[in-house]
């Protein structure tokens, strides 16, 4: 005869058995408990929705207010970023020529316009606030410190930021060229060392070391010199910098 495993399922098993009272003429007690009391007992559900009620009464117009603000807010988030994109197209238009001009090196055009079509300097004014405006300032500097205006140029390159690490080190070593110009050499080597330590790598940073090396030179620094080409010769000794690096050491009688 086979055996059948015995499980509560199984033909005369056992089943569970619920709590008896004590007093055979109480009714039966249910031994679970009720998941929503407010679904079983309708006049506490009402007397809920009439709290409810008379909550949202009482604090209408703040309610009202909160919702004002918020649909406020939404449609505020929305507009902006429609009027952001907007202008950055309108920035795109008005610089397209400038950067024609610029890349054919007319600078007085790229700067000022041709008449017909704004120069880097306008769009850098009323479109700051969108990327396109952003890059212009970086144009611009690159522009001014061409023509000689220094002060201008490192007023525009302070203006541009960059998540590209090439391009933002970049704008810092013309920063620094545009102060070194400005007879400010201890500013320029702070910022070439910035340059160089902005995300430093084997191909750029050693060119802005060496300059930061020559600042300090100009600025009488000569030990912090020293330093910046011994960073060169120790941690870029395969550059092509090292070989000149080397060279102003020994020319500083070390």
């Amino acid at each position: 005869m086979s055996k059948i495993p015995y499980t509560g399922k199984t033909p005369g098993a056992r089943q569970p058995v619920r709590p008896v009272s004590a007093d055979p003429l109480a009714p039966a007690q249910e031994s679970y408990a009720t998941e929503n009391p407010l679904l079983e007992d309708p006049d506490a559900l009402a007397a809920r929705l009439a709290e409810s009620e008379d909550f949202v009464r009482r604090n209408r117009n703040v309610l009202l207010g909160i919702l004002v603000v918020v649909v406020a807010a939404i449609a505020g988030a929305f507009g902006y970023n429609y009027w952001r994109t907007e202008q950055n197209t309108q920035a795109e238009n008005a610089m397209f020529k400038a950067v024609d001009y610029w890349e054919a090196d007319s600078l007085n055009k790229a700067m000022k316009g041709d008449g017909k079509h704004p120069g880097l300097a306008k769009v850098v004014t009323e479109y700051s606030s969108t990327k396109t405006g952003n890059l212009a300032s970086f144009y611009a500097g690159v522009a001014a410190l061409k023509e000689g205006k220094f002060q201008e140029a490192y007023n525009y390159l302070d203006k541009f930021s960059s998540n590209d690490y090439l391009v933002q080190s970049r704008a810092y070593s013309l920063m620094g060229d545009a102060k070194l110009e400005l007879n400010q050499p201890k500013e320029a080597a702070e910022l070439y060392a910035k340059a160089a330590d902005h995300n430093a790598n084997d191909y750029f940073s050693p060119g802005y070391v060496l300059k930061e090396g020559v600042a300090l030179e100009a600025a009488k620094d000569n030990a912090g010199a020293l330093k910046a080409y011994d960073r060169i010769l120790n941690d870029y000794a395969t550059s092509q910098e090292a070989a000149e690096a080397r060279q102003r050491k020994a020319a500083l009688g070390q």
